[in-house]
């Protein structure tokens, strides 16, 4: 069904409050005066700077009845029932005489042919309003409306440079896909800036595409999004975790030529010590998969006003869900579900609200959790079917922690014909790839305060002075190493 003929239902309903959330006034104008027109219904429009303008027969603005309340009684007063549409009264509903009259006229209007329609981009009824209203909502553009706009867009670039719009079908077939989940009017802009720096739609509009999405779906900061993450599909070792993302990234993209029957994969929790690697593990996963990032923020998430905190969690888990295919990334997600006696239940609250989304979700929006303490997380969060698999990322071996030196050497310029890195890697035994790299910065200090060559000798002095944490908390990740022995997969 179209949004004008669901419009036309709730203008025909019995609900004397229509509320409509938007940032697109100017279309949802359109439909309601399309729909005023062929319901034969008189039509009027304020606006504070305005007043009040009747639409249906183009009559000039009434501005002495600008002022909020002086509309409302007029409204009251007036023996012509219509549609009342309200622009961004938002503000002015604090006020307690203003939602009076408003109350006043809705119940007057109840059965009746009058409809109070409120546009705003953001709205909140009173309660003594809310049971006497609807909600309505402009539905997304799908695919095919978004190539109407495409090519709607290419032909007036081609009117006004006599020249054709170039792309391919593979390319409009991915811009499609970057685009859904974002309003007409943002899709529109999003076309528009991909075609008319070059008069092309290419690869690399992609990428610019995505982020600006990702700007104007994000509003309220809670994700934090990369989308350049082919680089960590180059990471070493986590073979385990690499075959098993390879078996299933047909299924996550929706592969044509992937059977139906097998199910989109859901998520993993990565498990493990500290420091080695699960930060990194998680962006591996979506490079591999050359996907987006969206990292979940909790300490951005949690807001001291009561209820806040789920609100911005849907709004992130719905941001997530029109960025797909992604991979969603939950940091720590041990913080922000440990139930504590001061947080008024919120934990709990959000803990039901993420399990409810996981549940339903039908998008490719894949999970990937990370945590410290196993036993911090609730059972029916981390049970099959909620998440795929978990997976434990360890201390690392001798062979991973000669890769690891190496890496941080090399970034940093250090010579490696002089140094004997199993020998280095040995005496680093129980030493985590964080502390490793933290050795290697240690001893670049040392280098620049002796102004000596480092050498094999120095790195095996600095790596002595070290405590890791597997020496400092040796009883707490014996204890895990122990659990996940027996229940996870190893990523090596």
């Amino acid at each position: 069904m179209s949004d004008k003929h669901d419009l036309e239902l709730l203008i025909s309903g019995h609900a004397p409050v229509i509320s409509i959330e938007t940032h697109e006034e100017r279309r949802v104008l359109g439909i309601i005066t399309q729909s005023a027109t062929q319901l034969y219904t008189p039509l009027f429009k304020w606006t504070v700077t305005e007043g009040l303008q009747r639409l249906d027969i183009n009559l000039d603005p009434q501005k002495h009845v600008a002022d909020p309340q002086d509309v409302l009684r007029h409204i009251k007063s007036s023996e012509l029932q219509g549609l009342y549409v309200l622009l961004d009264f938002n503000p002015y509903l604090s006020d307690p005489v203003n939602t009076r009259l408003l109350k006043e006229i809705a119940m007057f209007f109840d059965g009746n042919k009058g409809k109070l329609i409120l546009i705003s981009h953001k709205l909140k009824l009173p309660e003594s309003l809310s049971r006497l209203s609807v909600n309505f909502q402009l539905s997304l553009p799908d695919t095919a409306t978004l190539e109407k706009l495409i090519k709607q867009e290419a032909k007036t670039w081609q009117q006004q440079n006599n020249s054709k719009v170039r792309t391919d079908r593979e390319t409009l077939q991915r811009l499609m896909q970057n685009l859904s989940g974002l309003s007409f009017n943002d899709a529109k802009r999003l076309i528009r800036n991909a075609i008319v720096d070059d008069g092309a739609i290419t690869e690399s509009d992609l990428p610019e595409v995505m982020q600006a999405k990702y700007k104007l779906l994000n509003q309220d900061e809670v994700l934090a999004f990369e989308y350049d993450t082919a680089h960590f599909s180059d990471v070493g070792g986590m073979k385990k975790l690499k075959a098993w993302l390879m078996q299933r990234q047909p299924a996550f993209q929706n592969d044509k030529d992937h059977p139906a029957e097998l199910d989109r994969p859901k998520g993993i929790l990565l498990l493990g010590v500290q420091g080695c690697g699960k930060s990194l593990a998680a962006k591996a996963v979506a490079g591999i998969w050359d996907a987006p990032l969206l990292r979940l923020d909790f300490g951005q998430l949690y807001n001291k006003y009561v209820g806040e905190t789920e609100r911005n969690l849907r709004q992130a888990l719905s941001t997530a869900e029109a960025m797909s295919p992604c991979v969603l990334w939950i940091d720590e997600l041990e913080k922000g579900i440990a139930s504590g006696n001061d947080d008024q239940g919120t934990s709990k609250r959000i803990l039901a609200t993420l399990l409810t989304w996981m549940a339903e979700n039908k998008h490719s929006v894949f999970i990937v959790a990370t945590a410290n303490q196993i036993h911090s997380l609730p059972p029916e969060l981390i049970r099959k079917g909620r998440l795929d698999e978990i997976f434990f990322v360890d201390l690392p071996d001798q062979e991973g922690r000669e890769s690891i030196f190496k890496i941080h050497l090399d970034k940093r310029n250090i010579p490696l014909n002089d140094l004997n890195l199993a020998d280095i890697a040995a005496s680093a035994e129980g030493f985590s790839g964080s502390e490793i790299e933290q050795a290697v910065v240690s001893v670049m200090y040392a280098s620049h305060t002796e102004k000596s060559a480092i050498n094999t000798q120095m790195l095996k002095d600095e790596i002595s002075q070290t405590r890791p944490l597997s020496v400092i908390m040796a009883e707490q990740i014996s204890e895990l190493r122990h659990w996940a022995k027996q229940r996870t997969i190893p990523v090596d």
